[in-house]
């Protein structure tokens, strides 16, 4: 991945980019107005009497999709860059005959509208409806630098599009305290604001913003298929209950209590689309062990004493692993971290942090759910030398001791000790044995040893001070070596470690977990409790807990369903191992989700209206939805019927159900069965879909919900054929960041690049699921590279008189194949996702082809066919990407009638020569190596000062002798036949011992030539396969080809002659034999001399 340290950069002059942007606009109306991008699935008539395999073969077709984007602002760059991995495709599948399917929808159910437009509510209500009584603290600083381009009117950007260009509404990282001011700064006028207190009213604003700059873009949408997600579609709504209702009558959708990540401020689960932080966490469960106190330290005794109404109070200690608590030798608080004494009910009361007990409240803890009774706060450090009771433990009686690292962020604040099995406990409890006096503690308080409590076949009874000791530890501090101890130590007891003590002696570890946890709990000597994985912050920006709650939810993780999810993700192309090992990693640990919440927007849930289905759960199989959206409805929100004249009451269970899934043809239809089987018809065709392409970070949730829920609905030949899933953009070597500045929409991409620039830049950003790089200093440079490109276009095919016609030379034999190879090699990658390199050979190295046949034929001139042959090919190759390009060099230049977006892929007459190919390279490699030879010659010249002696003056006029060898030196020949006997190809590696063998043998062990020269020979097999390096031939003439590119050579290097020699006729002559003999097959020696 390239990068740059650069920040954005301003353009000095724009008048290309202007002229191209002009051409882009006149395009993509062209393309508008002939409803290129419209694509149907062939008719019932066409198909008739046709198996699925024939319609298959008679009609290809390719539907590509990517996850709708949330409607509450315009789309960024990062989101084009995952775009345009199906744009480029849909582009190339289009030039193959498919019936290439691209949609787009909007996704609006959920959270973030909703709050964002209560906020604005609140805020009219504090400022007035134009916010006109709000008077800023300080003068805000614009978040960006550079002012956004301003449209004019005849711009297509002028008007509307313009009111969002600056992204997504978020308050992320931009300083702005309130949502009027969010909006505000993404150019939403300020007397429109008050609109966007109605949650609808952001489904009827940004969705044309977000079509608009697809169109700017050039992107090959099908938008008569989009819809706008929400009961706002009543259409899209009938989708969404069908299949809830059909999850649910499979037992796939179930009700119960369990854990959920909840917003106490929004009184419902906070789900990863709800979040403004902490995607993609979910619960993690502790056992709550209840350290009952004995006596309290004097310190605290003097605090709590009175204050607690004769409760028993427990210290709460969570712990992931209460297999161990045999083991207890003293208990450990934070000595700088604030509790409180929390009331569980009359007759308990539990130490632990505020924020645990604020998880609590939402677990049936306390006796009123919600609510937090604290009876008083008090510092860790007077808890210490308290003494407790500790539930299991060999020593029933144990202390309260500091532990400077304890997190008020993690668990309860309280910690068991167990040093036998915890190097964290160990070396605490080492450190502060040692220094009892600067800790101020009671030494006794830390005299109990280690007891163990486990047995593991690699570190024996004592795991913890077994590493502490191999790790070199010496003190708490060293975090780095701790962490390491810790996993070693949890995977060791886990998978092979047996219980010495309690109840469960023998029993292996894994076995004997989860029943001390259920036994503890059930004799009240412990409590269950959950909390997040790590800081979950809702888009009301209200810190979210773990709740304990009855909610329905999707039994992901249910072991049938999990293996229908696992078969389809290992039938399913990944295009590279990090995605499938990512759906593997999910797979494994996903649970139960919850799939319903209170609050926001979104499709009712069928059977309790009280619910409406969250944003995630309803975005599952919507790529089913596009294959018949447009018979449905003729706009996103579903308000004019489609092209069937269907109503959405038609739409019932019934009627879906025999769509997707082949059920029966329901008695009492309320829909004609001739619209059903037509839509039935679009489904089967395009379904199922070849390819979803997305950011990895949905990986989580969304793209393996997808796969869960395709699964269950669909037949196998239903299930999605392939997932591509790509990293984050960067910008300037930077992640983007409105704070900082770094940050470009969508919209302002093509408005500082044009289209072009943009998608070409975007496409050499990469392809791999590491984070990937737009340079602008790239996107610039691609303005001037577009434009010079169709100037020489223009140039060439309006005055034909400066090139040549008749017989084909050598030069032009070369071209032709270079260009056919390429078209090759281009193909190769487009096939497989890998646009940067599709870019690299089709549209880079082609022009790098021309500009070497343009300079080896500038004495004799192009040849015109050829010209028009690389013209027209240079148009097709990168039709995918630049498609603006493409149709100007198409329509304009080679003045063909039908749009080049109807083009197919170009295709060699016969197999590229692989003679002619070598030879082209060959040539080249030549040239440069006789350029540099007089480039280094003359750097030599100039640090001698003249006081080197040369073999000639470059400066003066000089020929050249180029030395051909038709077989290389007796010594290399033999050295490869030695490795070539050393080599095993089934292994396909070379036996060096054997390699030294045949060479004592053979009398070259001491010629220091020979080792050398096989190291160098193994690397050549290693970067080119062993056949193609025992291969030493020379698959053409040496002397024809160089004589062919001597006039050339001699044009270029300003010579008198170059001259061509074999080395046997040269030793005739009586030439520097010395040069002579450095020649070998395909690498000549060459000889520069004054005349």
């Amino acid at each position: 991945m390239a990068t740059s340290s650069t920040g954005p950069i301003e353009l000095a002059q724009t008048g290309k980019r202007d002229t191209l942007k002009a051409l882009e606009t006149k395009y993509q109306a062209r393309w508008e107005e002939e409803r290129v991008f419209e694509v149907n699935a062939p008719t019932l008539e066409e198909t008739k009497g046709l198996s699925p395999a024939e319609i298959k073969e008679k009609f290809p077709k390719w539907f590509g999709n990517f996850p709708y984007p949330y409607m509450n602002g315009s789309l960024h760059l990062g989101h084009a860059f995952t775009i345009s991995k199906i744009e480029f495709a849909a582009g190339f599948q289009r030039m193959l005959g498919k019936r290439a399917l691209f949609p787009h929808g909007f996704h609006c159910t959920g959270m973030p509208i909703k709050a964002a437009s209560d906020k604005i509510i609140r805020e009219m209500e504090l400022f007035g409806e134009d916010f006109e009584k709000f008077v800023p603290e300080e003068e805000a600083v614009h978040p960006h630098p550079h002012p956004a381009p301003t449209a004019t009117e005849d711009d297509p950007a002028h008007g509307r599009v313009d009111k969002a260009k600056k992204g997504k509404v978020a308050a992320k990282a931009t300083g702005l305290q309130y949502q009027f001011q969010i909006m505000d700064s993404i150019g939403v006028p300020l007397e429109e604001i008050k609109k966007f207190a109605d949650p609808y009213y952001w489904l009827e604003y940004f969705p044309p913003i977000c079509m608009d700059d697809h169109s700017a873009f050039g992107s090959r949408i099908d938008w008569r298929r989009s819809f706008i997600t929400t009961d706002a579609n009543p259409y899209y709504d009938t989708f969404v209950r069908w299949q809830t209702n059909q999850l649910y009558s499979m037992g796939k959708i179930r009700f119960g209590e369990r854990y959920t990540i909840y917003s106490p401020k929004d009184g419902q689960p906070c789900m990863d689309h709800d979040r403004s932080e902490g995607e993609a966490l979910g619960p993690q469960e502790y056992t709550g062990i209840k350290m009952e106190v004995v006596e309290w330290s004097g310190s605290a005794k003097a605090e709590i004493e009175g204050k607690v109404g004769g409760r028993t109070v427990y210290l709460v200690a969570a712990t992931l692993r209460p297999e161990t608590m045999y083991g207890q030798t003293n208990c450990f608080v934070g000595p700088t971290l604030k509790y409180g004494v929390f009331a569980v009910n009359e007759k308990e009361a539990f130490v632990c942090t505020d924020r645990a007990a604020r998880n609590m409240a939402f677990q049936g803890v306390f006796s009123t759910r919600g609510q937090v009774h604290k009876l008083l706060d008090i510092d860790g450090s007077k808890i210490v030398g308290t003494k407790i009771k500790a539930p299991l433990a060999i020593h029933p009686e144990v202390y309260v001791l500091p532990m400077e690292t304890v997190l008020a962020t993690k668990g309860t604040g309280v910690v068991t000790s167990v040093p036998s099995d915890s190097p964290d406990d160990f070396a605490t409890l080492t450190e502060l044995r040692k220094k009892a006096e600067f800790f101020k503690i009671d030494p006794s308080w830390a005299a109990i040893d280690p007891v163990p409590v486990i047995s593991t076949p690699t570190y024996g009874e004592m795991t913890a001070p077994v590493l502490v000791k191999q790790l070199k530890i010496n003190s708490p501090k060293d975090t780095k070596q701790l962490a390491e101890a810790k996993e070693i130590a949890y995977k060791e007891g886990f998978y092979n470690g047996t219980m010495l003590v309690g109840e469960y002696k023998g029993q292996p570890v894994q076995e004997a977990k989860t029943k001390v946890r259920e036994n503890m709990i059930s004799q009240g000597l412990a409590i269950a409790y959950a909390e997040p994985e790590g800081f979950v912050l809702s888009r009301s920006s209200d810190e979210c807990v773990v709740a304990l709650m009855d909610q329905w939810y999707l039994d992901y993780g249910e072991p049938s369903w999990r293996l229908q999810a696992e078969k389809m993700v290992a039938k399913m192309n990944t295009y590279n191992a990090e995605t499938r090992n990512g759906f593997e990693g999910v797979l494994a640990w996903l649970n139960k989700w919850a799939c319903a919440r209170t609050y926001g927007l979104g499709s009712k849930l069928p059977w309790d209206h009280n619910f409406l289905v969250e944003s995630l759960s309803d975005s599952t199989i919507y790529m089913a939805y596009y294959t018949v959206a447009h018979f449905l409805h003729s706009n996103i929100k579903g308000s004019t019927r489609g092209s069937l004249d269907i109503a959405p009451e038609q739409m019932t269970d019934d009627i879906w159900e025999y769509i997707f899934r082949n059920g029966p043809w329901p008695k009492d239809s309320p829909l004609p069965k001739e619209k059903a089987d037509i839509m039935k018809h679009e489904f089967d065709y395009f379904y199922p879909f070849d390819i979803r392409s997305s950011g990895k970070d949905l990986i989580n949730n969304h793209l393996t919900f997808c796969v869960y829920v395709h699964a269950a609905l669909f037949p196998e030949e239903k299930w999605p054929l392939s997932m591509r899933t790509n990293g984050h953009l960067m910008l300037n070597g930077q992640k983007m960041s409105k704070s900082k500045g770094n940050t470009l929409t969508m919209r302002q991409g093509i408005e500082k690049f044009g289209a072009g620039a943009t998608r070409l830049s975007l496409a050499d950003a990469g392809d791999g699921i590491e984070d990937a790089n737009f340079d602008e200093k790239t996107a610039n440079a691609n303005i001037l590279r577009l434009f010079t490109l169709i100037s020489w276009c223009e140039e060439m095919t309006q005055d034909k008189s400066k090139l040549r016609s008749g017989p084909r030379n050598f030069h032009d034999k070369v071209f032709e194949e270079e260009i056919n190879e390429l078209i090759n090699v281009t193909y190769g990658h487009y096939d497989a996702t890998n646009y940067k390199d599709a870019l690299k050979y089709g549209f880079y190295e082609l022009q790098s082809s021309r500009d070497w046949y343009r300079e080896v034929t500038s004495d004799v001139g192009m040849h015109a066919d050829l010209v028009e042959y690389w013209i027209r090919i240079s148009a097709l190759l990168i039709l995918p990407i630049a498609p603006h390009f493409s149709e100007h060099i198409w329509s304009e230049v080679l003045k063909e009638p039908v749009t080049v977006q109807k083009a197919r892929w170009p295709t060699p007459a016969s197999t590229p020569d692989r003679l002619t190919l070598d030879a082209g390279l060959y040539i080249r490699a030549v040239t440069k190596n006789m350029r540099d030879a007089e480039l280094g010659l003359l750097k030599k010249m100039n640090k001698s000062k003249g006081n080197q002696t040369l073999p000639y003056d470059p400066k003066k006029p000089r020929s050249v002798r180029i030395y051909v060898a038709t077989s290389f030196p007796e010594w290399q020949d033999t050295c490869v036949q030695i490795v070539k006997e050393s080599y095993n190809d089934v292994a396909d590696k070379v036996d060096d011992v054997k390699v030294r063998t045949l060479l004592t043998e053979r009398g070259l062990i001491k010629d220091k030539r020979a080792m050398p020269f096989i190291q160098l020979f193994k690397k050549r097999m290693s970067q080119f396969g062993a056949q193609t390096a025992f291969n030493r031939t020379v698959p053409f003439s040496e002397v024809e080809v160089l004589r062919e590119i001597a006039p050339y050579i001699k044009r270029s290097l300003s010579l008198v002659d170059a001259e061509v020699l074999l080395v046997e006729d040269a030793r005739a002559e009586g030439f520097t034999r010395v040069l002579m003999e450095s020649a070998e097959p395909n690498s000549p020696a060459f000889e520069y001399y004054n005349v």
